[in-house]
């Protein structure tokens, strides 16, 4: 063993870690217990701007619709803050985000990350992107593409590829 190294967790996970696999009772010993079942977590879809596609992203990974305001009493309590990718959309995630730095939430609302939806089909002009940058540097950030579909009004379906990890964080990959 070599001296002088530091002991202890030498990574540091974000997200679920998984479970070690299990090899099996021992012959005679007790029996396992039942895997536990994990529901999704539920969230609120809260807007930071009108129409950053809340009832949109409601209806496609599920969750409660709250447009514009905060989550009621009886509402899921986990937010997802919801902007589009134009400059206006970006301009207004960081004071929203504040918000819950600031204290200034309603109490017992927990902001888990910002859900940040194409305004247009194709890549960032560069100065959004780097506001995008910004914006990941502060909070966990989740991207969804552009779905000519969703803009007809069809959102049957599964989410889009390019979103899986929100899919996954929301209980709607299937």
């Amino acid at each position: 063993m070599r001296t002088g190294m530091r002991l202890g967790p030498e990574i540091w996970l974000r997200g679920p870690v998984p479970a070690p696999e299990a090899t099996g009772p021992e012959p005679g010993g007790p029996p396992e217990p039942a895997p536990a079942r994990v529901s999704a977590r539920a969230f609120s879809w809260v807007g930071t701007h009108g129409g950053a596609g809340v009832s949109t992203l409601a209806a496609v990974y599920g969750g409660h619709d709250s447009g514009r305001t905060w989550p009621g009493p009886g509402d899921p309590q986990s937010v997802l803050l919801v902007a589009r990718t134009h400059a206006t959309g970006l301009d207004s995630v960081l004071p929203a985000v504040e918000l819950f730095r600031c204290g200034e939430a309603p109490q017992g609302l927990d902001l888990d990350a910002v859900v940040l939806v194409a305004d247009a089909p194709g890549r960032l002009p560069r100065p959004l992107a780097q506001r995008i940058r910004l914006i990941e540097s502060v909070i966990d950030v989740y991207r969804v593409p552009w779905v000519p579909d969703w803009r007809l009004g069809d959102l049957t379906g599964r989410p889009p590829r390019e979103s899986e990890p929100l899919a996954r964080l929301t209980g709607a990959a299937r």
